[in-house]
């Protein structure tokens, strides 16, 4: 077992968007950084993980279904097994199917309940006991604007936003006398490569919506996360911030 000072972070959907950029922040405190991703290729978890490596921080990526109970469980009894412990966790891996609800195909609802949803509790379960016994820890879970406003064409990822939102606050009772906050931040629009494929004209609809008129960028997002687990944060739990631009109030 590697004895560390500085605290240990995973976070999944970590190689690019928002999730680089949260390992980007957290490596201002040198933490030590694990990512998940399920990209085809290695090429954008090798760029995040050689800005780390030049910034001096020590950072590993792995290849993970996140969607899978055995895989995540393995794969977290692996990380306890090599660093002891797992002090914050950002469940950030996401996917998009859109269609209209009516042409939606059964595999394109389950696989982003899946990866969206169904993930949060895989790694969470795989934590909650190891951050009891320290009676300490700090979980984020990503969700989206659409969890709350809902969004036409995307019933599947809506829907597996607003559960993160239950999800959050559920375990957030469920672990507020362990010393443990769980805390959600919902991201508006945002510019990262989910985005950058939409229309010009759907972005411009999007941005109609924003009283700032700007898209948010994951920088924007990466400062939320690690605000909710920092010392700043201390007295807050259950709670979701938004971090949309005034999209929704």
């Amino acid at each position: 077992m590697e004895t560390l000072g500085t605290r240990v972070v995973v976070i999944t959907g970590g190689s690019k968007g928002i999730g680089r950029c949260v390992a980007y922040r957290f490596a201002q405190e040198n933490a030590r950084i694990i990512l998940a991703h399920y990209d085809e290729d290695d090429s954008a978890c090798e760029e995040t993980l050689k800005k780390l490596s030049d910034d001096g921080v020590a950072g590993e990526a792995h290849r993970i279904d996140v969607s899978s109970f055995e895989v995540v469980d393995l794969w977290f009894k692996d990380i306890f097994s090599k660093f002891g412990r797992v002090d914050v966790l950002i469940n950030n891996a996401g996917i998009t199917r859109d269609t209209l609800l009516m042409r939606m195909k059964e595999e394109d609802w389950d696989a982003v309940l899946n990866v969206n949803l169904k993930s949060v509790f895989n790694c969470t379960r795989a934590v909650v006991r190891p951050m009891i016994k320290e009676r300490a820890g700090r979980i984020v879970n990503i969700s989206s604007v659409v969890g709350q406003i809902g969004n036409a064409g995307q019933a599947n990822y809506a829907a597996s936003k607003a559960g993160i939102i239950g999800l959050t606050k559920t375990t957030a009772r469920e672990l507020a006398g362990r010393g443990i906050t769980v805390n959600g931040v919902a991201p508006g629009f945002i510019d990262t490569e989910m985005t950058k494929v939409l229309s010009d004209r759907v972005k411009d609809d999007f941005l109609k919506q924003i009283p700032l008129g700007k898209m948010g960028k994951p920088e924007d997002v990466a400062e939320a996360v690690y605000w909710l687990c920092s010392d700043a944060a201390n007295y807050i739990t259950g709670q979701i911030l938004h971090v949309n631009g005034g999209m929704y109030m």
